[in-house]
């Protein structure tokens, strides 16, 4: 497959403090990188504030959101939303629906019986919502009277769903504009998604990639090496499509973290963004020759870990 550049961008994790996020975007924008990519998880900070605040904040950086959870907003006021953050950046808004963590649905009373059917309605009454459509439905989650938007963006941006599974990939490719995978989405889990999604025309793939930079290899492994562990253990679903998981596993039960941190260096390069800059940078020339168009790369979730990542997104987008 041929390769295309990719926009590069950084994730806004859930745990910095949302007053960060017009700093780090003017940051990125003033370094030359493409995107922010916000996250909107149960119960920190809001994406679609966050989205504002950094559209507003800056001139030529995308902002996403990854991602609104489809059932906790109302399809009517998703699209408005989405609408009105277009409006204050035309064409640097991308957005994104998904199932949410059904957990989180849960305790706030809106946990759906069928996910799928959920997220297919509203991604659908949004996508005609954006489209200036004057909208009538009577459906399982979704019920609109004559909606219809008094300002629809001129040129809506694709939805993109956050989702994994097959069933919801194969929706994606049915109704949305494209996806965002979480991390860890290798190059490997990345072709499998395309083709459970159907490999439409025009669908737009974003991926988050954990990243972990550092001066040696050894630091970077032995920093990321209990998230990796952690993921083994909670059978994370992006894992199996690794052309080497029955040994990453068998090595992690045999040998622990440590076995992990003395894995191959092409194993660590398909997970993610993590070793030197050039492994970092291979990565993300693995992820575009695979199909992404963009990537938000995921710093440490601990500010004062992940924020000085932010001078290594700005070395690889400009790269």
């Amino acid at each position: 497959m041929t390769r295309t550049p990719a926009a590069i961008g950084m994730c806004f994790p859930r745990t910095y403090p949302a007053a960060l996020v017009t700093d780090v975007a003017r940051r990125l924008e003033a370094g030359g990188a493409d995107e922010l990519w916000l996250i909107e998880d149960c119960f920190y900070t809001a994406g679609p504030s966050l989205a504002a605040a950094a559209l507003t904040a800056t001139e030529r950086l995308t902002c996403g959101i990854g991602i609104v959870p489809a059932v906790a907003r109302t399809a009517a006021m998703t699209a408005m939303e989405f609408a009105t953050l277009d409006a204050l950046g035309p064409g640097r808004f991308l957005p994104g629906i998904g199932h949410g963590v059904q957990e989180w649905m849960g305790q706030m009373g809106v946990r759906p019986k069928s996910p799928l059917t959920a997220l297919e309605e509203v991604t659908t009454a949004v996508t005609r919502l954006l489209a200036g459509e004057k909208v009538t439905m009577r459906g399982d989650y979704v019920v609109l009277d004559e909606v219809q938007l008094d300002a629809p963006p001129v040129e809506p941006p694709p939805i993109l769903l956050g989702v994994r599974g097959p069933k919801s990939l194969a929706l994606a490719g049915r109704v949305g504009g494209g996806v965002v995978l979480a991390e860890p989405a290798s190059p490997s889990y990345v072709r499998m998604a395309i083709e459970q999604a159907g490999a439409p025309d025009g669908f737009v793939v974003a991926v988050f990639s954990a990243m972990c930079v550092r001066s040696d290899r050894k630091t970077a492994y032995e920093w990321t090496a209990p998230w990796l562990a952690g993921l083994i253990e909670q059978k994370n679903p992006s894992l199996p499509a690794l052309p080497f998981y029955d040994d990453l596993v068998k090595l992690h039960v045999e040998k622990g973290e440590a076995g992990l941190v003395s894995m191959p260096q092409d194993w660590w390069q398909e997970i993610g963004p993590i070793g030197t800059l050039d492994d970092a940078a291979a990565h993300i020339e693995a992820l575009e020759v695979a199909g992404v168009q963009h990537i938000g790369l995921f710093p440490d979730p601990e500010v004062e870990h992940g924020l000085p990542q932010l001078d290594y997104v700005l070395k690889l987008a400009n790269r």
